[in-house]
């Protein structure tokens, strides 16, 4: 599997990894694999998403990941841009990929096969491929172990609520990273019937009847976002139709920084053990 991926990621433009010495990371797992690859002294710039490791914040911030302007990513001059799928506008996109600086687009991941493709990709491109095939090793390994230990479990019906304000409810369906995340816990998704980030409706979330709800925490990259989890969660069941579900009755609700949940990068293994730890309990 790894050796698959690693082949997909030399199909890269031809350039010297080994003298790409400004590196833009854009996505925050991007960036959190380059640090775990040994190579954070490279990084000259970084989106909004990108805030962990902590060291990486004091790098500049060129936007927001999907909001980006040409201008802003070719501010620090880097000969090498390494942008998550899904970064954007496309605009901006075709013109940074049109211009001579390096443009690597990374693929989402929301299994071990991805994440071993994801790691390859970055590997790659900064010349470090060993390194990565090394990484993508160990974490596929210790997924497979989290998946063991959820053996045997019954598996709890999770709801992932995206955001819950005035009375509006935002939640996982199926094909999401927070889909992926819950079924690598050994959870199931308590939303059927669509994909992505919806709306559901009070009926809905009735059927659903979710003995866990799962909160996102923007941590680092929202400044102004509510930092009490007590408070978090009081304010989420209090809207009422989520404190009627079973999950909401017995106050069962989890809060996880969004990125270290969602971001499948290196820290994806740890992510699935805390939330099937929460799951168990």
């Amino acid at each position: 599997m790894i050796r698959a991926a690693l082949a997909l990621a030399l199909l890269l433009p031809p350039f010297s990894a080994a003298a790409q010495e400004r590196v833009v990371s854009l996505g925050g797992s991007v960036t959190e694999i380059v640090v775990a690859l040994g190579e954070s002294e490279r990084l000259v710039g970084r989106d909004s998403t990108s805030t962990e490791p902590e060291t990486v914040r004091a790098l500049p911030d060129l936007g927001y990941l999907r909001a980006l302007s040409p201008e802003g990513v070719l501010s620090v001059r880097p000969d090498l841009i390494l942008a998550e799928e899904g970064a954007g506008p496309p605009g901006t996109v075709e013109l940074l990929q049109a211009g001579g600086v390096p443009f690597v687009t990374v693929p989402e991941a929301t299994d071990a096969e991805g994440l071993a493709r994801k790691f390859a990709v970055i590997g790659a491109a900064l010349g470090v491929e060993e390194q990565a095939t090394a990484l993508a090793a160990a974490l596929t390994e210790e997924l497979a172990q989290v998946a063991a230990e959820a053996e045997g479990r019954t598996p709890r019906r999770v709801l992932f609520v995206l955001a819950a304000e005035g009375g509006r409810i935002l939640a996982s369906g199926s094909g999401t990273a927070a889909d992926a995340m819950i079924r690598l816990a050994g959870g199931v998704n308590a939303v059927q019937g669509y994909e992505g980030y919806k709306p559901v409706t009070d009926e809905a979330l009735a059927a659903a009847a979710p003995e866990v709800i799962v909160l996102m925490d923007r941590g680092a990259a929202d400044p102004e976002g509510e930092k009490d989890d007590a408070k978090a969660i009081a304010q989420l069941l209090s809207q009422p139709a989520l404190a009627a579900t079973p999950a909401g009755r017995a106050w069962r609700v989890k809060r996880m920084d969004g990125l270290y949940l969602l971001g499948f990068g290196p820290r994806t293994a740890d992510a699935a053990r805390d939330l099937a730890a929460a799951l168990a309990e």
